[in-house]
């Protein structure tokens, strides 16, 4: 017993001396630009201290911060309780949130959360992100990867070299890219400097940039390369879902049974429409069986395949073929059509609305929520949850306190929940619920609304909620047709008891 003690005592004050001399650098507003902006590569970590995961990185980031330390590699982080602006202002809104910085610009860091991986990644980072491609090694290079970049230039100083190594920089995580002044090698793949060319090992095996070259801008280049990124019609999976979903283009997907002798007929039948409509929606299909769950989610809710559905990923909304029907490569396209001539309206899910509103909290479903939220005489403060999410577990107690509080109020104000995986949002909504627990406070008045990203404590949520809110708090203070309560006075609230007022 005197040894484990003497152990923890000893781990502890060896944790202690760590935290003390820390090899990462604490960012405030003050600070961070001119930390920053300098430097030709950092990680930065936004994290709040109460975060089960950020508290799980700590340890590995202080080990990678003293590793990388020694090749000249800074790592940073923001406490976004106590920098709250400094995060909100980064558009922070989950944790820990990293990226990696060089000169004032960044991406997010996709790498490993061990503290091997955060160096290994890290160091990878500080590497060229442009290889020297010659007669010797272009034949291996150009095959390397799924997809790979080259440039060829008569000269590393002719156009589009900078722009084109501006775009290596900023994708590199992403593409393979190289860079050859060897004619040579440029009479290898066929063509005449200067031409970027990118080769594939899928559809079109090579492919040159069709547009003036010389003028060619980052912008150019990443959207060229991003569109040719994505097969005409591929398998989607946890492995490539990402590149579609920052496309920002439509997703339709086809779901199929991969046991079922006719999937490949299936998948063949719809890749002359996927490849009509390329650079418009892109088309993957996807495992039925597998993701029978993002199925439900996309309101597919028969076990019937194959069947096809049109998500819109950045408004979230789900346009799902009518299961009742045949699935043919001629309804398919009839349904893209509609849905790009705007004539398709999204299926919204919603569970049924209660017959009873008999907690502290409104219990808010799709339904409603144009009625309850929008509601124009109230001020709206909503939880987004997810029933399977252990923050929002936690958070539960608090904010059945905080609806206990305003519970007599409930004529001015709505404090209310809403299961986000069985609900969908409006299309009227101008956001989407991307991580859990989300908060949003609707002021009376207004159809905006306002980002929680504080503590969650209940006298921080109490806080904001007076900081915000448009319709006085005070029940003294009439209300709409209310009169002012006198002293002693006894109050009959929504409720229906009576309350004191003291």
């Amino acid at each position: 017993m005197r040894v484990s003690r003497f152990l923890s005592s000893a781990a502890a004050l060896a944790f202690i001396q760590a935290v003390l001399a820390s090899d990462v650098i604490d960012l405030t507003p003050a600070t961070f630009d001119s930390t920053v902006n300098p430097e030709s590569l950092m990680l930065v970590e936004f994290f709040a201290p109460w975060c089960g995961h950020c508290k799980a990185l700590a340890p590995h980031y202080e080990e990678a911060a003293t590793a990388l330390k020694e090749k000249n590699i800074k790592l940073a982080k923001v406490n976004c309780v106590d920098e709250a602006d400094l995060c909100q202002s980064n558009g922070i809104q989950g944790y820990p949130t990293l990226r990696v910085y060089r000169n004032g610009e960044y991406t997010e860091y996709t790498g490993p959360r061990k503290a091997d991986g955060i160096i290994g990644y890290m160091t990878k980072q500080s590497l060229p992100a442009v290889s020297e491609v010659t007669k010797d090694n272009f034949d291996d290079f150009k095959t390397a990867d799924k997809l790979v970049a080259i440039a060829f230039v008569s000269s590393s100083t002719d156009a589009p070299a900078a722009e084109f190594s501006a775009t290596a920089s900023k994708h590199r995580d992403d593409y393979l890219f190289g860079l050859s002044t060897d004619p040579e090698v440029a009479a290898a793949a066929g063509v005449t400097p200067p031409a970027i060319v990118v080769f594939r090992s899928f559809d079109e095996p090579q492919t040159e940039y069709p547009y003036p070259i010389a003028s060619a801008q980052v912008k150019d280049i990443e959207t060229w390369i991003g569109d040719l990124s994505i097969p005409i019609i591929d398998e989607v999976g946890a492995d490539n879902y990402q590149t579609y979903a920052s496309s920002g283009k439509p997703l339709a997907y086809l779901f199929v049974d991969p046991t079922d002798e006719k999937h490949d007929e299936y998948v063949n039948a719809i890749k002359p429409v996927a490849a009509k409509y390329k650079g418009k929606i892109n088309f993957v299909w996807i495992d039925a069986i597998k993701y029978g769950d993002h199925a439900r989610a996309l309101n597919l809710l028969e076990s019937k395949w194959p069947s096809f559905v049109i998500q819109d990923l950045q408004k979230q909304l789900k346009y799902p073929f009518d299961q009742s029907k045949d699935l043919t490569a001629e309804a398919a396209e009839e349904q893209v059509e509609l849905f790009l001539d705007h004539k398709l309206e999204p299926q919204l899910k919603s569970q049924p609305i209660p017959e009873v509103q008999d907690e502290p909290v409104f219990n808010l479903v799709g339904k409603q929520f144009e009625e309850i939220v929008l509601d124009d005489e109230r001020d709206v403060f909503v939880e987004f949850y997810a029933s399977w999410c252990g923050h929002c577990k936690r958070l539960k107690p608090t904010w059945d306190s905080l609806g206990e509080h305003f519970a007599g109020l409930k004529d001015r104000i709505t404090i209310a929940k809403m299961e986000a995986t069985e609900n969908d949002l409006p299309p009227s909504v101008p956001f989407r619920i991307s991580g859990f627990p989300t908060l949003k406070f609707k002021p009376a008045g207004t159809h905006d609304f306002i980002d929680y990203d504080g503590d969650r404590s209940l006298e921080s949520l109490i806080a904001f909620v007076e900081e915000n809110a448009k319709n006085p708090l005070d029940p003294k203070v009439p209300f709409g047709n209310s009169t002012p309560a006198q002293e002693g006075e006894q109050v009959v609230m929504e409720d229906g008891h009576r309350h004191e007022e003291l």
